[in-house]
């Protein structure tokens, strides 16, 4: 009974194995590429005070602080575009000279939405008294737009390509897609600083100058897609 519970078994399997007929398939990667000039500016800057009292420490870096916040309201930013990011109150103790002191620190976050006044906050943020700029990311504000279009492109590139492929064969065309796999990225343009904001300062005033090289986000959007072949 069991040989021939196991015979039944194995022709079964054998008459699906008969029945599955593999797809014709063609795999090809597509890619969408734009490149936008930014429109905004995400700035991190830092606050640091050093004093021999924690009290004095922090008092020294309120007063930065708000001197800070003040200019950022000055400049018409709205107060949801700029926020505290981080803060610390550490002590340090050097075991040379047996002596301590303490150190605030404060970081702000600005999302700067208008360009045009990069220059003239940058060069009174250090007025202000702030230590370092911690960092500058230039952005978009139709980024989720471009993504879009870049991942479309993407498609009708890979279309493009199963198109071409498969034109030179006899009696087959390109169906559906049958999967599609997405690996964007998107790379943002970062300035460099040598030191201090107040270097961007020209040698002399007389002379034009430009201060600002914002370059290009560049969008990638790349697509692995299988099409069915008819």
């Amino acid at each position: 009974m069991k040989k021939v519970i196991l015979l039944l078994i194995m022709v079964s399997s054998s008459v699906f194995a008969q029945e599955v007929k593999q797809v014709p398939q063609i795999s090809v990667i597509g890619e969408g590429k734009i490149k936008v000039v930014p429109d905004e500016a995400l700035i991190s800057v830092s606050v640091e005070t050093i004093a021999k009292e924690v009290k004095e420490a922090k008092n020294q870096n309120d007063v930065i602080a708000d001197k800070v916040l003040k200019l950022i309201k000055k400049k018409g930013i709205l107060s949801s575009d700029f926020q505290t990011q981080r803060m610390s109150l550490t002590q340090n103790y050097d075991y040379s000279s047996k002596k301590k002191n303490y150190v605030a620190n404060q970081t702000i976050s600005i999302h700067l939405k208008d360009l045009s006044k990069y220059d003239e906050l940058m060069l009174e943020l250090v007025d202000t008294g702030i230590n370092r700029i911690q960092g500058v990311e230039f952005k978009s504000s139709k980024i989720k737009e471009f993504e879009k279009q870049a991942r479309k492109n993407a498609l009708i590139d890979a279309k493009a390509k199963a198109n071409d492929y498969v034109s030179v064969l006899d009696g087959q065309k390109v169906g559906k897609a049958l999967l599609i796999s997405d690996n964007s990225q998107t790379h943002y343009p970062q300035p460099m600083y040598g030191g201090m904001m107040k270097t961007m300062a020209m040698e002399s005033d007389d002379l034009p100058r430009e201060t600002l090289a914002v370059g290009e986000i560049e969008i990638i959007s790349t697509v692995s897609v299988t099409f069915i072949l008819e």
